[in-house]
């Protein structure tokens, strides 16, 4: 399955004094595409569990700028009983350059009982069918 894709725009209050993105911008694109990634894979998702990050990492490959119209790629890397983990690419259209990388762990959540859930078989082969390898 292709990578699921949003554009953003980068706003020039998100970048820092040097002139480039500030590092905490880059996990505001990420989060957003996983957001919309969620819903994509979970429209009808009833609301008996959500998702939550359990950890997030991000390498910084070359640098961005206000004014920039980039691309975030996500894939599912790897599913297991509770949690799953997706990877973000920041990628400059334009030039095809690689910005940046992250990795996420999301954890299957219910806020009711407070505890971790397996991941629903609707959910789970949802994200199976979007494996990068398979």
């Amino acid at each position: 399955m292709a990578s699921h894709e949003i554009d953003v725009y980068v706003r020039f209050a998100e970048t820092d004094a040097a002139g480039h993105v500030n590092n905490v911008s880059y996990f505001l694109y990420f989060e957003e595409a996983r957001t919309k990634f969620f819903q994509e894979i979970c429209p009808e998702r009833d609301h008996s569990f959500n998702f939550i990050l359990a950890s997030i990492s991000c390498d910084y490959v070359s640098q961005a700028y206000a004014g920039q119209e980039l691309k975030v790629l996500t894939d599912v890397e790897k599913v297991g009983g509770k949690s799953f983990t997706v990877c973000h690419t920041l990628v400059d259209p334009a030039t095809e350059i690689t910005l940046a990388k992250s990795q996420a762990v999301t954890v299957c959540y219910n806020y009711e009982e407070q505890r971790s859930i397996m991941i629903p078989d609707k959910v789970r082969c949802k994200l199976e069918n979007c494996l990068t390898v398979q």
